[in-house]
């Protein structure tokens, strides 16, 4: 059985805030600037948007690109950081994608899918490379949902969010 990698469980924690973070604080900073849509307006067989208009090209490079960074300032190298990067924003687009399937408005809230994809899709890509255990991934897991709540109301209060979710 292997041991709990407290420090591994940080380190990808704060990488996973700082790809799920990265969308919202560009929407703030920039507003519209360099917003396009992903899916570019096209909508998919059940006429539905692919992905909805508010995952955009901008919001997905700088969350690859601040992860990418960020890695190396807790420990990492940058390429897990684009790892997490990358595999977070798939995770978060895996759930647009299945909201608007069920009919959810973007930025809709969606307890759960708005969490787990986006922290287990990245932690199944770096088990290899950082020796994760089943036990550390659902320990991240549980910390980035519980925190991701958490923090969503305090950005919300502090007017970075504009839905305390």
């Amino acid at each position: 059985m292997s041991s709990i990698q407290p420090l591994v469980i940080l380190q990808l924690t704060l990488l996973l805030a700082a790809a799920n973070g990265a969308p919202v604080i560009a929407t703030k900073l920039f507003g519209g600037v360099f917003s396009l849509p992903l899916d570019g307006g096209v909508g998919f067989v059940d006429g539905k948007p692919l992905f909805g208009k508010s995952k955009t090209v901008r919001g997905i490079a700088l969350a690859v690109l601040l992860t990418a960074i960020s890695a190396p300032v807790v420990g990492l190298g940058w390429k897990i950081g684009a790892a997490v990067g990358s595999v977070a924003m798939a995770g978060d687009l895996f759930s647009s994608f299945v909201k608007r399937r069920l009919r959810l408005p973007p930025s809709s809230r969606a307890t759960g899918l708005d969490q787990i994809p986006e922290s287990l899709f990245p932690l199944l890509a770096c088990r290899g490379a950082l020796s994760l255990s089943d036990l550390d991934i659902a320990i991240s897991v549980a910390i980035f949902f519980v925190g991701e709540i958490v923090l969503s109301r305090l950005l919300y209060r502090a007017h970075l969010r504009d839905r305390p979710y």
